[in-house]
C-alpha cells in the first residue's frame, strides 16, 4: 500500500499515484493509488468483471461497483443486508424509503438501492471529504436528493437529525477491522433510535476474531436498546471458525419469520444463518452493554451499593 505524500518533492510523479489536479474531480475510474484525506485509496480493476472496481482504503478492502449493473454487490455481507432489507420492504411496494449510511465507501449499497428502490431517499455519512469527492468523480451515483453525500463524523451527523427522520440506517464504518468504539454504544444507539421512525431498523456490519467477544458485546448492545433483533452470517463465523462479519438489526418492530428471505441467505455464494430475537439474546448473554465513558461512570454508581449507615451518636456518659 502507497505511503502518504510526506517528503515527496512537489511536482514529483510517484509510481501508481494518480495525480488529480487540485481542484478537480475525477471523468471516471482510473486504476491507481489516490491520496484523500485519512491516508490513500486505490482503485482496482475487477480481473473477473470487466465493467467492475474494487476501492481498497488504507490498506483494507472496502467496496465494489459494478458500472453496468448498480443492483450487483459483490461483497456476501452486503448481499445479506439486501435481503433483510427487502424482507421488510419488499421491492414491489415501492415504498419512499428513507436511509441514512454511516460509512460511505464506494457508495456500493446507496446505489443498489437507489436501483431497488427509485424513490429512495439517502444520505452518505463519509468522514474522508476527499474520498467522497472522488467516489462522485468515478462513478456514476444518483444525484441530490436522491442521493446525497454527507461530509461529516457519523456520530455527530446522527446526533444532529431530527427524530423519526428515516426508515433503514445502516452502520459499516470501520478503523482497521473493528468499528470505533463511540459508533457502538448503548447511548450512540439510542440517538441511532431516536432518528428511526416507528417500524425502523437499524443494522449494522460487525466484524469479529473468531473469539467473537466485539459481536456478542455488538449483539448485547443492540439487543438492550430495542425491543426485537436478528442476526444473519454464515455457520462457520457462528461457530467462532473464522475472521468475518456478522450483520445485527434491531427494530421497535418484529421482524417478520420469513422463509423466503431464510432461502435466499442459504442459496448465496457463502450460504448464511439467519437468528432470531432469541437466539440472538441467548448469543449475547453475559456480554457486557458498551457505553460512552459517562455512561460506564454513571452505570457503576448506579450498580454500587448504598453505602451503610453511619451509627448515630452516642450520648455522652461524662459527668
Amino acid at each position: 500500500m502507497a505511503k502518504r505524500g510526506r517528503g515527496r518533492v512537489a511536482g514529483a510523479a510517484v509510481p501508481g499515484v494518480v495525480d488529480v489536479p487540485k481542484g478537480s474531480r475525477p471523468a471516471g475510474p482510473v486504476a491507481g493509488v489516490y491520496y484523500i484525506d485519512t491516508g490513500d485509496c486505490e482503485l482496482i480493476p475487477d480481473q473477473d468483471n470487466s465493467t467492475g472496481w474494487l476501492l481498497r482504503i488504507n490498506g483494507v478492502m472496502s467496496s465494489h461497483i459494478d458500472l453496468a449493473d448498480p443492483l450487483f454487490l459483490d461483497f456476501e455481507y452486503m448481499r445479506w443486508i439486501s435481503a433483510l432489507v427487502e424482507s421488510r420492504w419488499p421491492r414491489e411496494s415501492k415504498p419512499k424509503l428513507r436511509a441514512l449510511h454511516l460509512g460511505g465507501g464506494a457508495c456500493s449499497l446507496a446505489r443498489h438501492f437507489h436501483a431497488a428502490y427509485p424513490d429512495a431517499r439517502q444520505v452518505v455519512v463519509e468522514l474522508d471529504g476527499k474520498l467522497a469527492d472522488y467516489v462522485r468523480g468515478w462513478f456514476d451515483l444518483p444525484k441530490a436528493p436522491l442521493l446525497r453525500l454527507r461530509v461529516g463524523e457519523a456520530r455527530e451527523v446522527t446526533e444532529s437529525l431530527t427524530p423519526q427522520t428515516r426508515d433503514l440506517i445502516i452502520r459499516d464504518v470501520f478503523a482497521g477491522s473493528l468499528t470505533p468504539r463511540p459508533l457502538t454504544t448503548r447511548e450512540f444507539t439510542e440517538h441511532a433510535k431516536r432518528v428511526l421512525a416507528p417500524g425502523g431498523v437499524y443494522v449494522v456490519n460487525s466484524g469479529d476474531a473468531p473469539d467473537l467477544k466485539n459481536a456478542r458485546e455488538d449483539a448485547a448492545t443492540i439487543a438492550d436498546a430495542f425491543d426485537y433483533t436478528v442476526l444473519i452470517a454464515d455457520p462457520a463465523m457462528l461457530k467462532g471458525r473464522r475472521y468475518g462479519n456478522m450483520i445485527m438489526a434491531g427494530s421497535d418492530r418484529p421482524f417478520d419469520d420469513d422463509p423466503g428471505l431464510a432461502r435466499r441467505l442459504l442459496g448465496g455464494a457463502v450460504p448464511a444463518h439467519i437468528w432470531n430475537d432469541e437466539k440472538v439474546r441467548a448469543f449475547a448473554a453475559g456480554a457486557a452493554v458498551r457505553h460512552d465513558a459517562a455512561g460506564q461512570a454513571a452505570a457503576g454508581r448506579a450498580a454500587a451499593p448504598a453505602p451503610e449507615p453511619s451509627e448515630p451518636p452516642q450520648p455522652s456518659t461524662a459527668p
